[in-house]
């Protein structure tokens, strides 16, 4: 952390700029993984310990966070991680696939071997991850499985837009990811996403994707009775 602040010593408003960045993409990606499950109390002094920062960009990082609907700011009370909204689940999953189906459509239109090679080594990463039962490895190689579509089509920013929208919709995909045979579904969609576009087959490409980015949702009655405080009533 403070290879961080020596990197911003040179402007106060550079180091609340940076160390909210930090301070955002550490707490949403334990806000997605669920280490900071839904209903968690987060302490704004607590956070200025843990990170080191001053109030300020502890404050612009929480105020992204309620931008994503991560957590709930009650001013002068409390700030709480959110519960999963279905309703907001359903948007990030229509929005997400609705770009990644255009994704795939355009490089199997014109197949690149260095994104499928790369796409291959993910694939094989996540593999190795799922027999040694890594959930949390498992699951970075499956968001850098899909970035790599946006990185290929030269859309990266897209990628930032999405991943904004899909805070509730990734929360439903990891809590659902424990489940046995979740993780071998997963890999199996992703070589067939692969094989489609390296055989020029955008049909058949984006018939797997759609499959693929389609079933989370079929999962919440049983994961609502297994984790009820963690959804919206």
């Amino acid at each position: 952390m403070s290879e961080v602040l020596e990197r911003f010593a040179a402007s106060p408003r550079q180091v609340a700029k940076g160390g909210a960045g930090v301070v955002l993409d550490m707490l949403r990606e334990e806000i997605i993984s669920l280490t900071l499950a839904p209903g968690t109390m987060l302490s704004r002094q607590e956070l200025q310990e843990r990170f080191g920062f001053s109030s300020t960009p502890i404050r612009d990082a929480l105020m992204k966070l309620q931008e994503e609907r991560l957590v709930d700011i009650f001013p002068q009370h409390a700030t709480v991680v959110s519960v999963i909204d279905l309703d907001l689940a359903r948007q990030g999953q229509f929005l997400r696939r609705s770009v990644e189906l255009e994704l795939v459509r355009t490089l199997a239109l014109a197949p690149q071997p260095a994104v499928l090679a790369k796409m291959r080594s993910l694939v094989r990463q996540q593999m190795a991850f799922a027999d040694l039962g890594e959930h949390e490895a498992f699951a970075a190689a499956d968001h850098a499985f899909h970035r790599c579509l946006y990185d290929a089509a030269q859309v990266t920013a897209l990628w930032e837009l999405v991943r904004r929208q899909s805070g509730h919709i990734d929360r439903l995909r990891r809590l659902h990811l424990p489940k046995e045979g979740k993780m071998r579904e997963i890999l199996a969609a992703h070589t067939a996403i692969v094989d489609a576009i390296e055989m020029t087959d955008p049909v058949a490409a984006q018939e797997a994707l759609r499959d693929h980015l389609s079933r989370s949702l079929d999962f919440v009655p049983s994961l609502r009775d297994l984790h009820p405080t963690y959804f919206r009533k």
